[in-house]
């Protein structure tokens, strides 16, 4: 069951969600996501790919500069949740306000260049926002302190910094341990797994990438309680 405005949060669930965002989506990401989650709740002009599919949203976050009055029309006022700063994006101001053990994100990756960054940006800023996003062949998300992926034997797995990071790894053709990774040094592109690939990292920053197919075993491994969570930003 998806809470709106409980905790502080303007959206709460105790199961994972979907969030729909405006940028490029697949013919199967939304039956995908929709398959797999309790909701869904739509970053500004995200809502119309939902209501197209005939699904209205849950909740609808944003500055809703990029979401046409005819689609507003059908959302009822309850479900809607503006934010007017314009010093974030529509993903950070979604997935800033959602509470749930995992967001299954969709229509955030694919476009342009600049926007995927900023996403890519906003999943480090929240790392205490656990969140997959789901692109056109690859899934993305931050690396927890610890986690445990069941992957197939030649799976790329790729590991990119946006911060300076430090690690052990298993399961990888070419081990983490020992290396520090780091934006404007070495980063971890087009590793291998080998069999079941465990990552353990010392700080937040890490951005790990596998292949599209291996989306239920990532949603497994951030199920696990053995994954573990940073601490929240401050401030």
């Amino acid at each position: 069951m998806v809470n709106l405005g409980k905790n502080g949060e303007i959206v709460h669930s105790k199961r994972p969600i979907a969030l729909f965002g405006g940028g490029e989506t697949g013919p199967d990401d939304l039956n995908l996501a929709l398959n797999r989650v309790n909701g869904a709740v739509a970053a500004d002009g995200g809502a119309a790919a939902l209501i197209d599919s005939g699904r209205v949203p849950d909740a609808v976050i944003g500055d809703f500069d990029s979401l046409a009055h005819a689609y507003l029309a059908r959302i009822p006022e309850d479900r809607l949740f503006p934010i007017r700063e314009q010093d974030s994006t529509d993903f950070d101001k979604a997935l800033r306000n959602i509470r749930a053990p995992l967001v299954l994100g969709v229509g955030f990756l694919g476009g342009r260049l600049d926007h995927q960054l900023a996403v890519l940006n906003t999943l480090v800023c929240h790392k205490d926002r656990p969140c997959v996003l789901l692109g056109a062949r690859e899934v993305v998300f931050h690396a927890p302190p610890r986690i445990s992926l069941s992957l197939t034997p030649g799976d790329t797995v790729s590991l990119f910094p946006f911060q300076r990071v430090t690690g052990r790894s298993s399961g990888l053709e070419w081990p983490i341990d020992g290396l520090v990774l780091e934006p404007d040094g070495r980063v971890g592109t087009s590793n291998r797994a080998l069999a079941q690939v465990t990552l353990e990292v010392d700080g937040p920053g890490l951005l790990v990438m596998v292949p599209r197919d291996a989306l239920d075993a990532v949603m497994r491994a951030f199920a696990s309680a053995q994954t573990g969570r940073w601490p929240a930003r401050a401030g």
